[in-house]
């Protein structure tokens, strides 16, 4: 298949995919559980997780070819999640038009946590969106993070960690 087609054929996926369709893998009640989970979670660590789930890629980054990766880098800035004070947020990214999922750390917690533990996290999730269960996915890659964040990122002794970011799931 030639690059034009396969380029092509990216687009018309990316454009296919809508809000319906993250509505469908994620509603209001799996996001409004989620946001609270996030939240609980937080109370008991020193670290920031935010989930970002996007239905397809922004028009300007298929045509220059960008990967999921780049965009979760990029919604990791937008979203500020670089942006805490002991720069220990970590991003839990989706893009539904490619089956992709990311997860993008940020340097305080990103470097006491080998590469693989995020991909044993990214690789549970996948085997649960494959069988269709988004949200026990997404709840299951939260605890490990929490596990992580547990682990390497305590909150202060007799401190609580303030909430530095929204919970709320970025739906786009």
């Amino acid at each position: 298949m030639s690059t034009w087609v396969k380029r092509l054929a990216r687009l018309l996926r990316h454009r296919w995919f809508d809000e319906t369709d993250t509505r469908r893998a994620l509603g209001p009640q799996a996001l409004a559980r989620i946001e609270q989970r996030i939240a609980a979670s937080e109370r008991l660590h020193g670290g920031e997780i935010r989930v970002c789930v996007e239905a397809g890629l922004p028009l300007s980054y298929l045509w220059r070819g960008a990967s999921a990766r780049e965009r979760a880098v990029a919604m990791f800035g937008k979203l500020r999640v670089w942006d805490t004070e002991a720069n220990n947020g970590v991003l839990i990214y989706l893009l539904l038009a490619e089956h992709q999922i990311e997860i993008v750390a940020d340097r305080g917690i990103a470097r006491h946590v080998p590469p693989g533990h995020w991909q044993a996290i990214v690789a549970g999730m996948r085997s649960e969106f494959r069988a269709g269960r988004f949200e026990p996915g997404l709840l299951q890659a939260i605890e490990a993070v929490e596990a992580l964040m547990l682990q390497h990122c305590p909150p202060a002794e007799g401190q609580s960690n303030p909430n530095e970011l929204p919970d709320k799931p970025f739906v786009g």
